[in-house]
């Protein structure tokens, strides 16, 4: 049986592509996650072939109890969106993943050119923690347990990245 997503895909969440597309891909990931590192690549890939077909959404889910710098990642990619570089900050994270760590976090946040001050204050913000709070609760009422976790236009996909790109070109054919 199928889950079904709890939180429709809204104005309000991070995405790529126009939510009107024929194909809402919206994934439940972890910064830390290594699964979701190698599942970055895939979704990029995707994207690239399907192009105005599909919208990508990325919903926060960190896995604190196994991921120390999972939530810290995903309070620093909001912020780095209150400055219009969640995107930048997001694919930053995953290319470097290897280097996750508070500096690193702070070394991103450089490198995408954030305004530090911003940055720095905009990490102590509630409004940020209860946005990730928020993906995470809404992920665990659609039956969330583990990262990456896919939905495809409301549904939960069973499989990993690779099944996920199989299963999207099937249907393209």
């Amino acid at each position: 049986m199928s889950s079904v997503l709890r939180t429709a895909v809204n104005s309000n969440d991070h995405f790529q592509g126009d939510l009107s597309a024929p194909i809402v891909l919206l994934e439940y990931g972890d910064y830390q996650c290594p699964h979701c590192r190698n599942a970055f690549g895939i979704i990029k890939k995707i994207q690239s072939e399907f192009g105005p077909e599909l919208t990508y959404v990325f919903r926060h889910f960190p896995l604190t109890e196994v991921h120390f710098y999972a939530r810290q990642a995903a309070i620093a990619v909001e912020a780095a969106g209150l400055q219009d570089k969640y995107w930048e900050m997001h694919d930053t994270i995953y290319e470097n993943q290897e280097k996750l760590s508070t500096s690193g976090l702070t070394s991103f946040a450089k490198k995408i050119g954030l305004d530090m001050s911003k940055f720095k204050s905009d990490l102590k913000s509630e409004t940020i923690e209860k946005k990730v709070d928020d993906d995470f609760e809404g992920g665990v009422r659609s039956g969330v347990n583990f990262t990456p976790c896919f939905f495809i236009n409301g549904v939960r996909f069973e499989g990993g990245a690779q099944d996920l790109y199989n299963s999207l070109q099937q249907k393209k054919s």
